[in-house]
């Protein structure tokens, strides 16, 4: 059983982000790097791939929507992605990360030193796609639970990029934040699980980021990209905002 598990979310082809964390002591140190999707989906799609498959047997990978859509893009199952630098980056990827991104699980289950069984999810066990929040009501997340094995104490949930922990039917579900798209606030987000759970931010100097972006990335649109993103310049009330229709609440009169 794992005593140290560090879990990376929502990188989205942000290289400078992604090495940040990777050279943190904790994870450097974790025995298992558990990645929940939406990993190539931004500026440096093929230098993201490379550098985490360079984690071995220390990784479990878990696909995303994102993810998803850059395969199905390539291989004509879809022909447009709504993120505007996703079809770029679909373009990118050769044909062993298009292997790689189609056979990844949308789940994992993971002992871990003080949480148990721990379920592993892009957005939630049962869709990859599907929006809960930290004020999400308790039947949402009974929705969202259903079938899922009583032995499940902890889910662990990526997709919307906003770090959280909380209590929902007796189950603690966690969500790391986003490694390179995060909303509400700067840095690196992600998360160390065993025996407890921290939700870590990893400052890194954003503006180098985005020099190195602008000039490493030939996707035309970067600089704008990354300034808007590493920035954060999305605050949580505005994403929240607009993501909580998603989770099926209503509308104040």
């Amino acid at each position: 059983m794992p005593n140290r598990v560090a879990v990376l979310s929502d990188v989205h082809g942000v290289l400078p982000a992604l090495e940040a964390v990777l050279a943190e002591p904790e994870v450097a140190a974790a025995d298992r790097v558990v990645l929940t999707g939406d990993l190539a989906a931004g500026p440096q799609p093929v230098q993201v791939l490379d550098l985490l498959a360079g984690l071995g047997d220390r990784a479990v990978w878990i696909g995303g929507n994102a993810d998803r859509e850059l395969v199905e893009y390539r291989r004509g199952g879809r022909e447009t992605i709504p993120d505007p630098i996703a079809p770029w980056a679909a373009e990118q990827l050769e044909e062993g990360h298009l292997d790689l991104l189609a056979g990844l699980p949308a789940t994992a289950t993971l002992p871990v030193h003080g949480l148990e069984e721990v379920l592993f999810c892009h957005a939630t066990p049962r869709d990859d796609e599907e929006v809960v929040l930290v004020d999400s009501r308790l039947d949402r997340w009974r929705e969202v639970f259903d079938g899922l094995d009583d032995g499940v104490r902890t889910v662990v949930c990526g997709h919307t990029h906003m770090p959280f922990v909380r209590l929902a039917h007796g189950r603690l579900v966690v969500n790391p934040g986003s490694v390179g798209m995060p909303y509400g606030r700067a840095g690196a987000h992600w998360a160390l699980l065993g025996p407890g759970v921290e939700l870590r931010t990893t400052e890194y100097d954003v503006e180098a980021a985005i020099a190195r972006l602008t000039r490493e990335s030939s996707y035309p649109e970067v600089a704008e990209w990354a300034d808007y993103f590493l920035h954060a310049r999305a605050t949580d009330a505005e994403v929240l905002a607009a993501f909580g229709p998603r989770d099926g609440r209503q509308s104040t009169p």
